[in-house]
């Protein structure tokens, strides 16, 4: 389920999202830090609480697909690339995206109404934890989607990115942890629309 056996061409057939969200990553990792236009980009794309208080908020989706470290953006990138396409397959094209994006987007609402106002951040990590929250319901309640090696997988998964969110400097704590809400949140109302099968 979470080994990757397709190839380049088979991977972007039958993962489309994911291979256009990971697309962006790579494309705005290098024009932040390539070039005249990357200080413009950072400034737009930033999820700058202040902004987003004086209308931009815009500012609540741009962070989930900005990246300025190599190894920040290879990380939530691998995470993607190896939790995403079960759940694409699962939930079909355009819910995954609703729950990816949502997921995201209200990590980044909470990190704007709990962080002050001078508080900044960037990442797909809200997002990714997202979808460990999606799976955290599939989990306990659809658990015909996940067999018992899988879930000890993403269980082992999640706890070491718990710990990893809160004992590495750095960190967006509340980005992750309402990320991960979110997506549980968000899982019984996007598989209430999924015709039951087992992931294949």
């Amino acid at each position: 389920m979470f080994v990757r056996e397709e190839n380049f061409k088979t991977f972007i057939r039958l993962y489309p999202v994911v291979s256009i969200i990971t697309a962006l990553h790579l494309i705005i990792f290098l024009l932040l830090n390539i070039g005249p236009q990357a200080d413009f980009l950072y400034y737009y794309f930033a999820g700058s609480n202040y902004y987003i208080s004086q209308g931009e908020y815009w500012r609540l989706a741009t962070p989930i697909i900005t990246h300025v470290s190599l190894t920040h953006m290879l990380f939530n990138t691998f995470s993607l690339v190896i939790f995403g396409p079960a759940l694409e397959r699962i939930l079909g094209k355009g819910k995954f995206l609703i729950g990816y994006m949502g997921a995201g987007i209200l990590a980044d609402l909470a990190t704007y109404l709990i962080l002050p106002l001078n508080f900044a951040h960037i990442g797909a990590s809200g997002a990714i934890f997202g979808l460990f929250g999606i799976y955290l319901y599939l989990m306990y309640a659809r658990k015909e989607y996940l067999g018992a090696g899988n879930r000890q997988i993403l269980l082992v998964v999640l706890i070491f990115s718990l710990i990893t969110t809160f004992t590495t400097e750095g960190i967006n704590i509340y980005g992750h942890l309402f990320g991960l809400i979110a997506g549980a949140a968000l899982a019984p109302i996007l598989m209430a629309f999924v015709r039951k099968h087992k992931y294949r």
